[in-house]
């Protein structure tokens, strides 16, 4: 099945250039299109998107709050990749926080566009790793984030499970982590699926940023 993919960005190239490069693969499919967030919950609706590819500033309803409606109002919400200007902008760092699942430059070549898609569609890797380090580092708070440090302690991780999250943070995939540690994929897949529900987390990027702004993870 191709990954379905619906746009929302109010600059019209930029939604007609996502559109031709991933279009041009054969696993993906652009179902719909949308020029500010505050059409996005319709059409989510309508189209049922594996992915929304969505651009953080916008005039009515911007990506943040996009975010936080699509997550609060639809039952299994798609995958949602911001998509950005800047790279190191603090609006992407709310966005992550907000529910999104990864971000994309607008100046991104095809195959990072392509990629970055595939990858969010999966959520077996961060996207950008190395991104939301410099991102946590410099609005994660340093740690000081009580509710992250609250939701950690909660968790009560394993030693094993905290061994995960940490190379989780650090970008790598399943397959990476199980070889890093000597087991198999699927042992990581469980250990992964423990963290998640353990930290209250939608995803690795929503655990990753928790490991963040806890301490629990240095963003260096």
């Amino acid at each position: 099945m191709p990954v379905r993919v619906l746009l929302v960005d109010d600059e019209p190239l930029v939604r007609a250039g996502l559109r031709a490069v991933l279009e041009a693969q054969p696993d993906m499919e652009v179902v719909g299109e949308a020029a500010d967030g505050a059409a996005v919950i319709p059409l989510v609706r309508q189209t049922r998107p594996d992915v929304v590819a969505m651009d953080v500033r916008m005039p009515l309803l911007d990506g943040i709050e996009a975010t936080r409606a699509l997550l609060r109002t639809v039952a299994d919400p798609p995958k949602i990749l911001v998509v950005t200007t800047f790279e190191n902008d603090e609006y992407v760092y709310e966005a992550l926080r907000a529910g999104a699942d990864g971000f994309l430059l607008k100046r991104a070549r095809p195959a990072e566009i392509v990629h970055a898609v595939r990858l969010i569609a999966e959520g077996e890797s961060l996207l950008f790793p190395a991104s939301v380090r410099q991102l946590a580092a410099e609005y994660g708070a340093g740690g000081g984030n009580r509710a992250a440090r609250a939701a950690l302690e909660r968790a009560r991780l394993t030693e094993r499970e905290g061994e995960v999250l940490r190379l989780m943070a650090r970008g790598l995939s399943n397959a990476e982590i199980a070889a890093r540690l000597v087991v198999g994929t699927e042992t990581v897949k469980s250990h992964v699926s423990a963290v998640l529900a353990k930290l209250g987390a939608r995803d690795r990027t929503q655990a990753v940023i928790t490991a963040y702004e806890s301490g629990f993870v240095a963003p260096g």
